[in-house]
């Protein structure tokens, strides 16, 4: 496949909102109404605004296949080590099980090493055993446990 990956522009934000609503958590915390919903759009604005923040796409055929958002963090923690953080990984469902996740991940894991990262981390859904399994085979090891505390 001759997928190419590149940062998200505004024409890409209603194929992000849909590929992030098209999974069974997806569906019930995302809203990809048309119009956009403008917390989108604001969340997008402020990603556009962030050095250390990269929205990505990949695409096959001139179409948004997947998404994922990369941060880059500065830290004092190893020896001042800046770290890339991957989250919201999408693929749309027609082109899973091909390779494409691979391909993007290994496009976001050059992005990371670009900018000097030390590491690469991730945060995954404890229901999503699959997910699991592909962050293994990729060389990712389940070294912590993450926690979360919804505000609102």
């Amino acid at each position: 496949m001759n997928i190419s990956f590149r940062r998200a522009e505004w024409a890409d934000l209603p194929a992000i909102v849909a590929l992030l609503a098209d999974d069974v958590l997806g569906q019930q915390r995302e809203d990809s109404s048309s119009p956009t919903n403008p917390c989108y759009v604001d969340a997008f604005k402020a990603i556009l605004a962030d050095a250390n923040q990269l929205q990505a796409v990949a695409i096959l055929n001139n179409e948004v296949i997947g998404t994922l958002q990369l941060t880059f963090i500065p830290g004092l923690a190893r020896k001042g080590a800046w770290r890339g953080q991957i989250e919201a990984v999408r693929i749309a469902a027609a082109h899973r099980g091909t390779g494409a996740g691979q391909q993007m991940f290994e496009w976001a894991i050059g992005e990371c090493k670009a900018r000097g990262c030390n590491l690469v981390q991730l945060t995954t859904d404890k229901t999503r055993p699959d997910a699991h399994r592909f962050y293994e085979r990729l060389g990712f090891v389940g070294s912590h446990i993450g926690y979360k505390l919804a505000l609102s």
